[in-house]
């Protein structure tokens, strides 16, 4: 069996919200995320069991911070509810894919 492993996504401190870069092991403030953050969150999700402080604007100073971590705190948290139903649906396409090219594999092993 698969050990999880527990990684802190989100963090708030010092009145300040912060994301975790795992590509280059740095927490960055929330409000510079891009895309490639976003995704490398996805990625670490579904890869491990995520952790991610709890919004609360009374922490958050910067109203921006306070947008952007509540939203990506919301939308994680409503993953986390669908989490099994995403993995199997998404295993389930690869598995169509890879199934298809194992085939074609040992056809042109064949020839």
């Amino acid at each position: 069996m698969k050990e999880r492993k527990y990684m802190k996504v989100l963090k708030i401190e010092d009145n300040k919200g912060y994301f975790f870069h795992s590509e280059n092991s740095s927490w960055n403030p929330i409000d510079q995320i891009d895309k490639n953050g976003l995704m490398r969150i996805l990625n670490d999700y579904l890869s491990n069991e995520i952790q991610m402080d709890d919004y609360n604007e009374s922490l958050l100073s910067n109203q921006a911070q306070q947008i952007i971590y509540k939203s990506i705190h919301e939308k994680l948290s409503s993953l986390n509810k669908h989490k099994n139903k995403f993995k199997d649906e998404s295993e389930r396409q690869y598995l169509d894919d890879i199934t298809k090219y194992k085939h074609q594999i040992e056809v042109d092993d064949e020839l």
